[in-house]
């Protein structure tokens, strides 16, 4: 992806630089995203509200401890540049998707912190990965998760990491639509199987808004480069709840999926980068086996 030198968002709360007070022995367990973005966020949080990062919750892998920091000044670094330049990528194509349909865009804040830092959504850390807080409407991510993606999962490239960031922003886009409290009062009313579908539901049409994005990003602006598509599907289908699953259990139980298959990820997200148009996105209306 071509990032260097271009234009930078300034929605950027960079809280790192701070000082180390503590170390956290233990670690978190990060479910079945192997490190890869617990999106559950944690339980004192409202249950659909956990649940809207980038990979499902399950396996228990422990994360290990962790360094709990004092909020900083920032730090003018390639990490910083390049979550501005694919945050301010997220916001001309959303801009542009919301004026088409009558609508003005309102752009979340990406926070960039290194350990842990604080959310209404519960702590968030290194381990959790990084996720989208409805309650603020801000994007958490420790850039060292980044080298986790690379080292477990194989998932490397700069557009595997592009693509945690417009995954993340398109569940800013579900909040902005509606689409994320209509669906926590309905998970409210149902059984857990039926809550549970509802989640794969939502993160499906996150993937293929950023199916959308990527098609946009590259109508417009032309900077992905050989390879980047196939870094992005590389990164949707790591995180497969089938696949983390069955590499963390060695067996699989579809009843517990909060994503969805590592095949529906990359299909949702092929949909929207085939197409540019986010009105293929609709995973609410079809049979849920036919997702």
């Amino acid at each position: 992806m071509k990032w260097r030198g271009r234009r930078g968002s300034s929605n950027i709360e960079d809280r790192r630089g701070g000082r180390v007070s503590r170390r956290a022995g233990g670690g978190l367990g990060i479910g079945a995203i192997v490190l890869f973005i617990a999106s559950i966020f944690f339980p004192q949080y409202v249950p659909l509200l956990q649940m809207v990062g980038i990979g499902g919750g399950g396996s228990g892998l422990s994360g290990g401890g962790y360094q709990t920091s004092q909020p900083g000044p920032g730090v003018d670094d390639d990490a910083r540049e390049f979550l501005g330049v694919v945050l301010a990528d997220t916001e001309d194509v959303w801009n542009t998707i919301f004026r088409e349909n009558g609508a003005r865009y309102q752009p979340p804040t990406l926070v960039i912190f290194s350990g842990t830092t604080t959310s209404p959504c519960g702590p968030a850390t290194a381990a959790s990965g990084p996720f989208y807080c409805p309650a603020d409407s801000k994007i958490y991510i420790d850039p060292a998760f980044y080298q986790i993606m690379d080292r477990r999962l194989g998932a490397s490239g700069d557009f595997a990491q592009a693509y945690v960031v417009a995954h993340e922003v398109a569940h800013h886009v579900q909040n902005l639509e509606g689409t994320i409290p209509r669906v926590h009062r309905y998970r409210q009313s149902v059984s857990k199987l039926e809550a549970n579908k509802a989640t794969v539901r939502l993160e499906l049409q996150a993937d293929c808004y950023s199916g959308v994005w990527t098609n946009r990003i590259q109508r417009s602006k032309g900077v992905l480069e050989e390879g980047d598509v196939r870094e992005a599907l590389n990164a949707a289908f790591a995180i497969g709840d089938d696949t983390l699953q069955e590499r963390q259990r060695g067996h699989v139980n579809p009843a517990t999926f909060t994503h969805g298959t590592s095949e529906q990820r990359v299909n949702w997200f092929y949909r929207g980068l085939e197409s540019g148009d986010t009105g293929v996105c609709d995973t609410f209306s079809q049979d849920y086996e036919d997702l």
